[in-house]
C-alpha cells in the first residue's frame, strides 16, 4: 500500500503500532531498556546522600579562650608535649589545643561553663576515653593493637596510666614512674620481683615495658618480640638466640618459660625448680614422647650431680648433639 508522505496521521498510527505491540519474545531496544533502568534505580527525592561535612570552625574558640578561666590548668598543660598541637594547623581546629581532646568549646563558653557541653574525661567510660585518645595516637607504632589489648578489654583507660596535665614523668606522661605504676594492679608480679633471684626491675636496670607493650601485641601477655621477631628474652640474652646446628627443641617450641620463670624465682637462674635434674627429667623420661630418656648409667642419687655439669650448652650447640660443648 502506498502512503502519502504528507499524511502525518498515518505515520503517527504506524509509530503507535510499532512500539506498543512488539513481537512475542522480541528484545526491547537498548535505548528503552536504559531509560527503564534509570527510572527504577533512581533514589527517592527525599533521600539525602550528601556526605556529612567537617565540623563548623565557629564551634571552636581556641586555647587562649580556655586559658581565661582555666589558667592554672593551662599553665601546667603548656609544659607538656600536647601543647605543641596549638602550632599544628594541618588538622584544623579539631586537632588543636584544648579542643583537640575536649571537643569544640563554643557551646561550653556560651553556656557559662556548662560542663555538659564539653568532653570531661572522668565522666566517660574507658572505651570512650580510649577512642578519644586514639583519634590521634592510633597510628603510633606502639598503639597499633591498642583496641584489642588486654588493658582495653579490662576497661583500663588511657588516663589510668597517663596524665596529659599532671604527669609525674616527662617521658610518656605517666601518672607514676615504673614499676610502681604497674604494681598498682599487678600485685602478684610485685611479689615475684622481690624473690631472691629476679630480673632487676626494682633496681631500675630494666623496666616492665622493656618486655611488655602495655598497649597490646599479637603475642600472649602483651609480650614484645626482639628485632628479629624472636622471643623478647633474646634482646638481652643474645648468646642464647642461635640459630644452632643442634637446637634444644623447647627453646624454639615452648620458649624460655618452659624452664624459667621470667619475673622472679627462689631458684638460681630463675629456674622453675631447685633441682636441675628434676627439671630435665620432667621431659627426659622413658615415658615422655620424643624426648630421649636418661641413660641407665646416670646416677641421680649422687649429691651435687647436675645434668648441666656435662650438658653445659643446654640452650643449643654447633658441634655436639648432646650439648656437651
Amino acid at each position: 500500500m502506498k502512503c502519502s508522505n504528507g499524511s502525518p496521521a498515518l505515520w503517527a498510527s504506524f509509530a503507535i503500532i510499532l512500539f506498543a505491540a512488539p513481537k512475542a519474545g522480541a528484545r526491547p531496544s537498548t535505548g528503552f531498556a536504559q531509560a527503564s533502568n534509570v527510572v527504577h534505580s533512581s533514589p527517592a527525592p527525599s533521600q539525602d546522600n550528601t556526605p556529612a561535612g567537617p565540623a563548623d570552625p565557629s564551634d571552636y574558640v581556641g586555647a587562649e579562650t580556655c586559658k581565661a578561666c582555666h589558667e592554672g590548668i593551662y599553665n601546667n598543660w603548656e609544659k607538656t608535649p600536647h601543647w605543641k598541637t596549638t602550632l599544628d594547623t594541618k588538622g584544623g581546629p579539631s586537632r588543636q589545643g584544648c579542643e583537640g581532646c575536649h571537643g569544640p568549646g563554643a557551646a561550653h563558653v556560651a553556656g557559662g561553663g556548662d560542663i555538659t557541653k564539653i568532653f570531661i574525661f572522668k565522666d566517660h567510660s574507658a572505651k570512650e576515653i580510649n577512642d578519644r585518645c586514639l583519634t590521634c595516637h592510633a597510628s603510633g607504632p606502639q598503639q597499633m593493637h591498642a583496641i584489642n589489648s588486654l588493658h582495653a578489654k579490662s576497661d583500663v583507660s588511657c588516663i589510668s596510666c597517663h596524665s596529659p596535665r599532671h604527669a609525674q614523668t616527662q617521658e610518656f606522661l605517666l601518672v607514676k614512674a615504673q614499676p610502681e605504676l604497674c604494681y598498682s594492679c599487678h600485685l602478684q608480679q610485685r611479689a615475684q620481683f622481690s624473690m631472691p633471684f629476679h630480673h632487676r626491675v626494682n633496681e631500675g636496670l630494666i623496666q616492665c615495658t622493656d618486655c611488655h607493650n602495655p598497649h597490646g601485641t599479637v603475642a600472649a601477655k602483651q609480650v614484645r618480640t626482639s628485632a628479629a621477631q624472636d622471643a623478647v628474652c633474646f634482646t638481652c640474652h643474645a648468646d642464647k638466640r642461635g640459630p644452632f646446628v643442634f637446637e634444644h627443641e623447647p627453646v624454639k617450641v615452648e620458649g624460655c618459660e618452659s624452664c624459667h620463670t621470667p619475673h622472679g624465682s627462689p631458684n638460681v637462674h630463675l629456674l622453675k625448680v631447685s633441682n636441675v635434674n628434676l627439671l630435665c627429667l620432667s621431659c627426659h623420661t622413658t615415658s615422655f614422647a620424643n624426648a630421649p630418656g636418661a641413660p641407665s648409667f646416670h646416677n641421680q642419687a649422687a649429691q651435687y650431680q647436675a645434668c648441666t655439669l656435662c650438658h653445659s650448652q643446654i640452650h643449643g650447640s654447633n658441634v655436639d648433639h648432646t650439648f656437651f660443648k
